[in-house]
């Protein structure tokens, strides 16, 4: 029989109904095998088909149609019956004309990270949706390690956005969770350029103050550090203050703070996930050049901004060159990079800590707070409390899975115990 013939054979849509097939039980192989036996005897139509494998307990979804007689009739029902059950699972079959075959887009996505993610905590993330009207139409697990991750898609009535993100900050804070709310479309999975800052982001602690401690001013630069990161004082102003009590140190010192520098777990694996998926990769930082290049160089960071020491005789003059890369300044570094790689700006990220990554995150089409200071948190769309930078691919919407099968290949697969 041809094609054509098949298609003027089939019965019109009156003349069908739909039957919604549901299987359950332990996982094993061949039960689609032998429910699509059955299924191909009686000439039925595939419309949808949906599974998911929870440790080794399987839910099968099977949307089919057929004639109506044959939807009807005991037959199909008993031998789709008896081939499951003798697989050893359940079956159920019902009716499903008049329901759509393909459910529509969600709207956004939640993703909540916890070490633990209590079902207390989570169980108040659901009512507090439900309540507001939101439908949680798929949920699924991102992450095991270094924390629980788990993503919600759901479909959020108009006019309830902004509403339902100010409590779930709420949330976050009462329940000790990480909650982020974004877009689910296109563009959540067209993200193609991260920046980072650097001090307390992708390293641990502030260059800075490291510096300072060869100069015997470490707690007057932490204070002033602090007050800017806060927002309460003017980073350029800020910077000028540090710097200045940096005035005679020998450069080597530079070289000798690079060398100590400590990064933020999880961050190695954070860039080669993203380089993998051909992220370009960049840093933003109100640091110094002469410290973070070679960290950058080592990371295979596509591009970096930061401020430049002066340098005479050998020696720190307490001054900056060139035009300083403040609050604005961040915010153009992103705009620029993302010129150069010919990526729009709604498909930047950027991730930070502190008030002058504050226009940054801004810009950015997602802009991450970790282990941010308030003024930071308030404006970001997603913020991070856990203190490993990995986190960040969960938002991103990879999976702990997939950055695994993907070290796999090249044998880079570690767990590091994490005390509770």
């Amino acid at each position: 029989m041809s094609a054509s013939e098949a298609s003027s054979d089939r019965p019109s849509a009156r003349d069908r109904s739909s039957l919604l097939i549901t299987v359950t039980g332990r996982d094993q192989p061949g039960v689609t095998s032998a429910l699509f036996e059955v299924l191909s005897r009686h000439r039925v139509d595939l419309l949808n088909v949906e599974q998911v494998v929870i440790r080794g307990r399987l839910t099968l979804g099977v949307l089919v149609a057929a004639r109506v007689e044959v939807a009807a009739s005991p037959a199909l029902r008993d031998e789709v019956t008896a081939a499951i059950r003798g697989v050893g699972l359940d079956v159920s079959i019902e009716s499903s004309d008049g329901l759509p075959v393909m459910q529509g887009p969600s709207t956004h996505t939640i993703v909540v990270l916890g070490r633990p993610i209590t079902a207390g905590a989570f169980g108040v993330v659901a009512r507090e949706a439900a309540a507001l009207g939101v439908n949680i139409d798929f949920i699924r697990g991102v992450s095991d390690y270094p924390v629980t991750g788990l993503e919600l898609r759901v479909s959020v009535p108009p006019g309830v956005f902004s509403e339902l993100q100010r409590v779930l900050a709420r949330v976050a804070v009462e329940e000790s969770v990480d909650i982020a709310i974004e877009d689910y479309s296109l563009s959540r999975r067209a993200k193609r350029l991260i920046v980072f800052d650097v001090d307390s982001t992708l390293i641990q602690g502030e260059v800075i103050e490291m510096l300072a401690a060869h100069a015997g001013a470490e707690a007057a630069v932490a204070e002033v550090t602090e007050a800017a990161m806060r927002g309460e004082l003017d980073f350029a102003e800020s910077l000028h203050r540090r710097v200045a009590t940096l005035a005679g140190l020998p450069a080597e010192v530079l070289d000798r703070v690079a060398e100590q520098i400590e990064l933020t777990p999880g961050a190695r694996t954070t860039l080669r996930t993203l380089r993998r998926l051909g992220y370009h990769c960049g840093i933003v930082s109100g640091g110094f050049r002469q410290v973070i290049e070679p960290l950058a160089h080592d990371l295979m960071m596509d591009f970096v901004a930061a401020n430049e020491l002066e340098v005479i005789d050998g020696k720190l003059t307490g001054r900056v060159i060139g035009e300083v890369v403040d609050r604005p300044g961040k915010a153009k570094a992103l705009r620029d990079f993302a010129q150069q790689a010919g990526v729009p700006m709604e498909q930047t990220v950027a991730v930070g800590d502190g008030a002058n990554d504050i226009d940054m995150l801004s810009a950015a089409g997602l802009g991450v707070a970790f282990n941010a200071k308030p003024a930071l948190r308030e404006v970001a769309d997603a913020s991070l409390s856990h203190p490993y930078l990995d986190t960040v691919l969960f938002v991103l919407g990879i999976t702990r899975g997939e950055i695994e099968a993907a070290d796999a290949l090249d044998g880079m697969v570690r767990r590091v115990d994490i005390p509770d």
